[in-house]
């Protein structure tokens, strides 16, 4: 969550968004999606969907009221994919955002904004226990993505913001990459990271950075709006354009293809893939 949202829940509420739920289903090299569910279908701010570690619950930010002199609060929820029930996964006095589950299955990340409003990883464990801040010195921390269970690249907010890789059991990081987007992917089964990066005014690419020495290597540019992407099992990758899902397969496609449009939905945002790749969470703009 950037500085200029945390100071913006103070004066007004966020925007509208829902978590939507859909299938993804391959046949050779076609893809397709089916119907859309709305998991959360209520007014405000719920977004930065996650999929746990088995693919059976999808956690999400949902900031609501209740905050120390009525303010609004930002906590991690989890909804059970099987029969739709949510429950709260942190109620703390501060907010938290941006769960991410840490490899190994038995933690997620967040991004919480302590009572001083600094910004830092933190760890939950999945069941009992008590949260563990990751990075101590690395902050204001806005997305991260993890590459193992000790070593995660982190978008640090500046000017520009920054692609930082830390360890945890150090502490250090280093700047990868400047001038970079909210979407950090890892590439898949590699040490790099696949962010989007400002090229010049107007023009945003997804990027491979290797994590050992910070080379960059174009992918693709990316399409006016579609500031986020994941990657899928064949390795090309998923964005969106308005409602319209879009792919690009590195070394095969020209330019990114039409999936699907999906009917009723305005505005598709973030993305997050299945541990399985069958099934996509995207968040898209309130229903009237």
């Amino acid at each position: 969550m950037a500085v200029w949202l945390l100071a913006l829940l103070a004066t007004q509420p966020p925007p509208g968004t829902d978590v939507f739920l859909v299938s993804l289903e391959r046949r050779g090299a076609a893809l397709s999606i089916g119907p859309a569910t709305n998991l959360t279908r209520r007014p405000g701010y719920d977004n930065q969907p996650a999929f746990s570690p088995d693919g059976r619950s999808l956690f999400y930010t949902s900031v609501r009221g209740g905050g120390p002199g009525g303010t609004t609060q930002a906590d991690i929820f989890r909804v059970d994919l099987a029969n739709g029930q949510t429950r709260p996964f942190t109620e703390t006095a501060e907010s938290e955002y941006s769960a991410t589950v840490i490899p190994g299955g038995r933690e997620i990340s967040v991004i919480r904004v302590e009572l001083d409003s600094t910004q830092r990883l933190w760890g939950f464990p999945l069941s009992a226990g008590a949260p563990r801040l990751l990075l101590e010195r690395i902050k204001p921390v806005g997305y991260q993505t993890w590459l193992d269970p000790t070593t995660v690249g982190v978008f640090v907010l500046g000017s520009p913001p920054t692609l930082r890789v830390a360890d945890t059991r150090t502490g250090a990081g280093r700047v990868l990459l400047a001038d970079i987007g909210r979407a950090l992917q890892r590439v898949p089964g590699e040490p790099a990271i696949a962010v989007s990066h400002r090229a010049a005014a107007g023009e945003w690419w997804a990027v491979r950075v290797e994590v050992a020495n910070g080379a960059m290597t174009p992918i693709v540019r990316l399409p006016q709006g579609a500031d986020y992407f994941v990657w899928l099992p064949d390795r090309s990758l998923l964005a969106a354009s308005g409602s319209t899902l879009i792919r690009y397969r590195p070394g095969v496609d020209g330019d990114w293809k039409t999936v699907a449009t999906v009917p009723s939905v305005k505005g598709i945002s973030r993305l997050a893939l299945s541990p399985d790749g069958r099934r996509l969470a995207f968040v898209a703009e309130d229903a009237p």
